[in-house]
Protein backbone atom coordinates (compact mmCIF):
# COMPACT_ATOMS: atom_id res chain seq x y z
CA UNK A 1 0.00 0.00 0.00
CA UNK A 2 1.68 3.43 -1.13
CA UNK A 3 0.67 6.35 0.81
CA UNK A 4 2.71 9.15 -1.09
CA UNK A 5 0.93 11.39 -2.76
CA UNK A 6 1.09 10.91 -6.52
CA UNK A 7 2.31 14.42 -7.67
CA UNK A 8 4.42 15.35 -4.53
CA UNK A 9 5.78 18.67 -5.22
CA UNK A 10 9.84 18.77 -6.05
CA UNK A 11 12.20 20.92 -4.42
CA UNK A 12 12.68 21.89 -0.89
CA UNK A 13 9.82 22.62 1.61
CA UNK A 14 10.18 26.17 1.67
CA UNK A 15 9.91 26.97 -1.77
CA UNK A 16 13.24 28.04 -2.22
CA UNK A 17 15.24 27.22 -5.88
CA UNK A 18 18.66 26.70 -4.87
CA UNK A 19 20.18 26.59 -8.44
CA UNK A 20 20.85 30.13 -8.44
CA UNK A 21 22.79 30.11 -5.60
CA UNK A 22 24.73 26.72 -6.57
CA UNK A 23 25.23 29.06 -10.27
CA UNK A 24 26.37 32.19 -7.96
CA UNK A 25 30.40 32.96 -8.19
CA UNK A 26 30.00 33.18 -4.76
CA UNK A 27 29.42 29.56 -3.87
CA UNK A 28 31.87 28.12 -6.60
CA UNK A 29 34.41 30.00 -5.00
CA UNK A 30 33.57 28.55 -1.99
CA UNK A 31 33.16 24.85 -3.55
CA UNK A 32 36.78 25.39 -5.73
CA UNK A 33 38.08 26.83 -1.86
CA UNK A 34 36.99 23.37 -0.55
CA UNK A 35 38.06 21.32 -3.82
CA UNK A 36 41.29 22.23 -3.63
CA UNK A 37 42.26 21.51 -0.57
CA UNK A 38 40.11 18.11 -0.18
CA UNK A 39 40.60 16.09 -3.15
CA UNK A 40 45.11 16.58 -3.23
CA UNK A 41 44.66 15.30 0.33
CA UNK A 42 42.53 12.89 -0.56
CA UNK A 43 44.69 11.50 -3.31
CA UNK A 44 47.45 12.20 -1.32
CA UNK A 45 46.28 10.11 1.58
CA UNK A 46 44.70 7.39 -0.65
CA UNK A 47 48.25 6.70 -1.79
CA UNK A 48 49.58 6.67 1.46
CA UNK A 49 47.67 3.84 2.79
CA UNK A 50 47.74 1.60 -0.68
CA UNK A 51 51.55 2.21 -0.55
CA UNK A 52 51.55 0.45 3.38
CA UNK A 53 48.78 -2.14 2.05
CA UNK A 54 51.44 -3.05 -0.59
CA UNK A 55 54.41 -3.12 1.15
CA UNK A 56 52.53 -4.85 4.02
CA UNK A 57 51.28 -7.76 1.55
CA UNK A 58 54.88 -7.90 -0.98
CA UNK A 59 57.45 -6.50 1.03
CA UNK A 60 57.41 -8.87 4.20
CA UNK A 61 60.73 -8.78 4.81
CA UNK A 62 61.12 -4.97 4.31
CA UNK A 63 58.22 -4.81 6.39
CA UNK A 64 59.52 -6.90 9.38
CA UNK A 65 62.77 -4.95 9.61
CA UNK A 66 63.82 -3.93 13.35
CA UNK A 67 63.51 -0.23 14.27
CA UNK A 68 63.87 -0.39 17.95
CA UNK A 69 63.78 -3.40 19.98
CA UNK A 70 60.61 -5.16 19.53
CA UNK A 71 59.24 -2.25 16.71
CA UNK A 72 59.28 -3.30 13.11
CA UNK A 73 58.77 -1.23 10.05
CA UNK A 74 55.36 -2.37 9.61
CA UNK A 75 54.38 -1.16 13.14
CA UNK A 76 55.56 2.13 13.17
CA UNK A 77 54.01 2.85 9.46
CA UNK A 78 50.70 1.37 11.12
CA UNK A 79 51.02 4.11 14.02
CA UNK A 80 51.70 6.84 10.90
CA UNK A 81 48.62 5.95 9.48
CA UNK A 82 46.71 7.09 12.37
CA UNK A 83 48.70 10.06 13.43
CA UNK A 84 48.28 11.01 9.25
CA UNK A 85 44.78 10.88 9.63
CA UNK A 86 44.51 13.28 12.70
CA UNK A 87 47.19 15.41 10.83
CA UNK A 88 44.61 15.94 8.32
CA UNK A 89 41.99 16.39 10.05
CA UNK A 90 43.39 18.71 12.31
CA UNK A 91 44.86 20.58 9.46
CA UNK A 92 41.35 20.48 7.77
CA UNK A 93 39.54 21.82 10.84
CA UNK A 94 41.96 25.08 11.00
CA UNK A 95 41.55 25.50 6.96
CA UNK A 96 38.13 25.39 7.03
CA UNK A 97 37.83 27.58 9.92
CA UNK A 98 40.12 30.49 8.22
CA UNK A 99 38.73 30.04 4.52
CA UNK A 100 35.17 28.05 4.02
CA UNK A 101 33.34 29.19 7.09
CA UNK A 102 33.68 33.19 6.50
CA UNK A 103 32.97 32.55 2.80
CA UNK A 104 29.91 30.41 4.26
CA UNK A 105 28.86 32.52 7.11
CA UNK A 106 28.57 35.43 4.15
CA UNK A 107 26.65 33.60 1.68
CA UNK A 108 24.25 31.90 4.11
CA UNK A 109 24.04 35.86 5.69
CA UNK A 110 22.96 37.01 2.02
CA UNK A 111 20.61 34.59 1.72
CA UNK A 112 18.53 35.20 4.79
CA UNK A 113 18.67 38.66 4.35
CA UNK A 114 16.95 37.43 1.13
CA UNK A 115 14.30 35.51 2.60
CA UNK A 116 13.53 38.23 4.99
CA UNK A 117 13.10 40.51 2.61
CA UNK A 118 10.90 38.36 0.39
CA UNK A 119 8.61 37.23 3.78
CA UNK A 120 8.48 40.57 5.02
CA UNK A 121 7.42 42.55 1.70
CA UNK A 122 10.14 44.72 1.66
CA UNK A 123 11.21 46.33 -1.71
CA UNK A 124 9.01 48.32 -4.23
CA UNK A 125 6.57 46.38 -6.36
CA UNK A 126 6.60 43.46 -3.74
CA UNK A 127 3.44 40.84 -3.25
CA UNK A 128 3.59 38.14 -0.25
CA UNK A 129 4.08 34.99 -1.29
CA UNK A 130 0.87 33.20 -0.85
CA UNK A 131 2.29 29.94 0.85
CA UNK A 132 2.81 32.12 3.47
CA UNK A 133 1.02 30.96 6.00
CA UNK A 134 2.39 31.93 9.51
CA UNK A 135 -1.11 32.00 10.99
CA UNK A 136 -2.77 29.51 8.78
CA UNK A 137 -3.96 32.27 6.36
CA UNK A 138 -2.96 33.30 3.16
CA UNK A 139 -0.81 35.94 3.05
CA UNK A 140 -1.96 39.46 2.39
CA UNK A 141 -5.32 38.88 4.14
CA UNK A 142 -5.80 40.95 6.88
CA UNK A 143 -8.16 39.08 10.22
CA UNK A 144 -10.80 41.36 10.10
CA UNK A 145 -12.10 40.25 13.88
Amino acid sequence: MDTAPEHAPSGPPDGRDYTDVQNSAEFGELRSRYRTFVFPLTVAFIVWYLLYVLLSNYAGGFMGTKVAGNLNVAFVLGLAQFVTTFLIAWWYSRFAAAKLDPKAHALKTRLEAEDLSRTTGAGIGHQADPRDEDKGELAGQEDDA
